[in-house]
């Protein structure tokens, strides 16, 4: 069974921190370096950077099947859309419905706070999940170069979806 659960204490951004540190060094590394996954490891997925996302207006969610978390979330409310940052999840939990099943919550949360749009950022190498925020109905609209500090950038698309 899957559960969507609203990250809210410390154990949950430690829960949320160690997902990512073994999502982030499996599935990245033919996408970016290294040293650039434990940059944007601490920069964005530290429990210190979480508490600093959720203060400037995030909110974070993890998800679980049969009880054990297998992957995290965060939204943001922005003027006219709802901005997805983050959707991860392990790679022996994908293909069971997680990614389809968030992407249905975040989309009911948006309609709920009148967004007219979900939009997100993904690598532009990284064509397995472009793939699958397509097949769902989101539609490449930027491309977008950003320095994120230490040398590194992001080199991403922007996806969007009309609510």
């Amino acid at each position: 069974m899957i559960q969507i659960n609203k990250a809210t204490s410390e154990s949950d951004f430690e829960t949320i921190t160690r997902l990512a540190d073994i999502i982030w060094r499996e599935y990245y590394p033919s996408i970016i370096s290294i040293a650039q996954i434990d940059y944007m490891l601490a920069k964005f997925n530290s429990s210190k950077a979480i508490k600093t996302q959720i203060e400037e207006g995030s909110i974070f969610y993890y998800m679980t099947y049969n009880n054990k978390p297998v992957g995290y979330t965060a939204i943001k409310l922005e003027e006219s859309f709802l901005f997805l940052s983050k959707l991860y999840i392990l790679k022996n939990y994908r293909g069971k419905g997680i990614g389809k099943n968030t992407l249905n919550f975040i989309n009911n949360k948006a309609k709920k706070y009148n967004s007219r749009a979900i939009k997100l950022k993904v690598n532009k190498y990284n064509t397995a999940s472009i793939k699958a925020y397509e097949k769902l109905g989101f539609e490449k609209t930027k491309v977008m170069i950003t320095d994120i500090g230490n040398g590194f950038i992001m080199d991403d698309y922007e996806l969007e979806k009309r609510i």
